[in-house]
């Protein structure tokens, strides 16, 4: 009976805590709408996120793709669903094919268009114009 209860606990806590693997697919689940921006004077696409990936808002997941080297002597990194010659920056991708990383780590160093896979839990961004709809916290290697 011990033995079996220990079982029990640790298959429970290993689904509990464990990561849900996503793709890019899977955050292609929003619609944008034009929101006038009065302090910048600007149109930007505001999100209205699907049920799938509401799901996945506060949830660690795993999503590969292409680092962007925004600033690294910040540590602002994006991972993106194409290189950076076809990024959404470049007009080749909506919003929804880049995560902003909040790296857990400060020393954290990335290079340009190198492919890797990220963990982070999922915060969805529609009210802060100044980062990405789609923001990885506690974001760190899952594998290089």
């Amino acid at each position: 009976m011990h033995k079996t209860l220990i079982a029990i606990v640790l298959l429970v806590s290993k689904f509990a805590f464990s990561q849900i693997e996503i793709s890019w697919t899977d955050l292609e689940d929003v619609e944008f709408s034009d929101l006038y921006v009065e302090e910048e004077d600007e149109y930007f696409l505001y999100p209205h996120f699907g049920p799938g990936v509401l799901a996945l808002e506060g949830k660690e997941v795993i999503l590969s793709g292409y680092i962007l080297a925004l600033d690294p002597d910040d540590g602002y990194y994006i991972l993106s669903k194409g290189p950076f010659a076809s990024c959404f920056f470049c007009g080749a991708g909506g919003p929804e094919t880049v995560v902003e990383l909040d790296l857990k780590s400060d020393k954290d160093y990335f290079i340009m268009d190198e492919y890797i896979t990220m963990k982070g839990v999922l915060k969805l961004n529609a009210d802060d114009i100044y980062h990405c709809n789609y923001i990885f916290q506690y974001a760190e290697v899952h594998k290089r």
